[in-house]
């Protein structure tokens, strides 16, 4: 089933016609439950790993646990609708203790399938996201891992592994993502209007027109972040949303080169500012706005991933040199 995303409520060009200097595009991806297969584009599903690689594992030390949740508890619970029980964490609580950590395969995406994929070192056409289940101290900082591959090259492998390895106990029910095909669509985009993101007067103009709908038409009133910019949840290319943080400087630490988003992970694909961008296929078409989403949890947090407080993550690459180290940003 494709996935359409609603026009917008207003046409971003003709409200602001200097925007179409900086229009971008992006591919919406769309993740919603289901069952892929290790040679598709998904959320969740079997990675495309031969089985002769070693799994990724994390080797540093990691955060002291008191409880946590057994994958299968969670697969459990998730099938029949209810919240999985945690159970102790066995022996002294700390999860890297009797070696490394193998990361969690998050997601992979072959440019085959989704347009605007950017590629990667040697021409790399398939990339693989990977995310280490516990926290590191002193911050609760993440580890993530990125595995670029030529999709041709890797299908002819003789053997895959089926069952990667799993940690026995997980810290956060949402550590586990929920196996998600996507449907990919490609939907322009326009920068935050924020710091030198735009240019000083469009920024202002922006402002303005955002204040007058807001006087106008009350707590339902489109605005330009929300609604004509970026859309939420996941994505390929485009521009990055900075609703957290506000706008960064991200730089390629190895050449200096200005970084460009590769992937945006989204811990939901709506929020209550966000509905517009809710797709057609997944509204009731007689009701409106917030109140015509349906689907519950699987349209809303489909993948059931967790960034941040519930912050989008971004992933940049460095286009001088694919193969120089990414970026993972929280935003």
């Amino acid at each position: 089933m494709t996935r359409t995303t609603p026009a917008r409520p207003v046409s971003v060009e003709a409200v602001f016609p200097d925007l179409a200097a900086h229009r971008g595009r992006t591919t919406r991806l769309h993740p919603r439950p289901g069952r892929p297969g290790m040679r598709d584009s998904h959320v969740g599903g079997p990675i495309l790993w031969p089985d002769l690689e070693p799994w990724p594992v994390c080797h540093e030390p990691h955060q002291r646990e008191t409880e946590a949740y057994v994958p299968d508890d969670i697969r459990s619970a998730r099938a029949a609708g209810v919240w999985p029980r945690s159970r102790p964490w066995p022996g002294a609580g700390t999860p890297g203790e009797d070696g490394p950590v193998p990361f969690v395969g998050l997601a992979q995406f072959f440019r085959r399938d989704v347009p605007g994929l950017a590629a990667g070192p040697d021409g790399a056409d398939l990339v693989q996201l990977f995310r280490c289940p516990f926290t590191h101290d002193p911050y609760l900082e993440r580890r993530y891992r990125l595995r670029w591959r030529r999709a041709a090259e890797t299908e002819r492998a003789q053997h895959f592994l089926t069952a990667p390895p799993e940690v026995p106990m997980l810290r956060w029910e949402h550590e586990l993502p929920e196996p998600c095909v996507l449907h990919p669509e490609e939907v322009d985009t326009y920068p935050w209007a924020e710091d030198d993101e735009l240019p000083a007067p469009l920024i202002t103009l922006i402002d303005s027109w955002d204040d007058a709908q807001a006087a106008e038409r009350g707590p339902d009133a489109p605005s330009y972040q929300c609604d004509l910019s970026i859309p939420p949840g996941w994505r390929v290319g485009g521009f990055p949303s900075w609703a957290s943080t506000g706008p960064r400087t991200v730089d390629c630490t190895s050449c200096a080169t200005p970084m460009r988003l590769l992937l945006t992970a989204g811990s939901d694909e709506m929020d209550a500012d966000s509905h517009s961008w809710m797709p057609l296929e997944d509204r009731d078409p007689s009701l409106r706005g917030n109140a015509s989403i349906q689907g519950g949890p699987s349209v809303v947090q489909p993948t059931r991933l967790r960034f941040g407080r519930d912050a989008d993550l971004h992933v940049f690459t460095c286009p001088a040199d694919p193969g120089h180290p990414p970026q993972w940003v929280l935003s």
